[in-house]
């Protein structure tokens, strides 16, 4: 797989995203549902927005990791909250670590919403590659 990243503008350097990702000789391409804080018996966390982040992300390498994937590989990852605010001053330096522990390198849509399922407060949504 081939994978280049552009963002012509300098500003983009000092972001967790990137405007876009192309992709050639993809061996193979995941796209997967809206993963959020829900434990192995399907029962939604009741924890606040980052412990509900740290548990979304650790649903998404699990489904990542099962489906013979590797999370650096992920090319857009979009995320959805019930309050971006909230986001910014509770949950990025999680977002950026966990980014960075990957070496991802994706295009990114931060949506805040109305409503996420069973009332939780985050929702991420990956696109991945090999």
């Amino acid at each position: 797989m081939e994978k280049r990243t552009i963002d012509p503008w300098k500003w983009g350097e000092y972001t967790n995203s990137v405007q876009a990702v192309e992709i050639k000789q993809a061996e193979g391409t995941l796209y997967c549902s809206g993963q959020v804080a829900i434990d192995a018996d399907g029962q939604p966390s009741t924890a606040d927005m980052r412990a509900q982040l740290i548990h979304t992300m650790q649903n998404l390498e699990h489904l990542i990791s099962e489906s013979g994937y590797e999370c650096q590989g992920i090319v857009r990852l979009n995320v959805f909250t019930t309050s971006t605010q909230e986001f910014f001053t509770t949950c990025t330096d999680v977002y950026q670590n966990w980014v960075v522990k990957h070496g991802i390198k994706q295009a990114t849509t931060l949506v805040e919403v109305k409503g996420l399922f069973a009332g939780l407060a985050i929702e991420l949504e990956a696109t991945v590659v090999k």
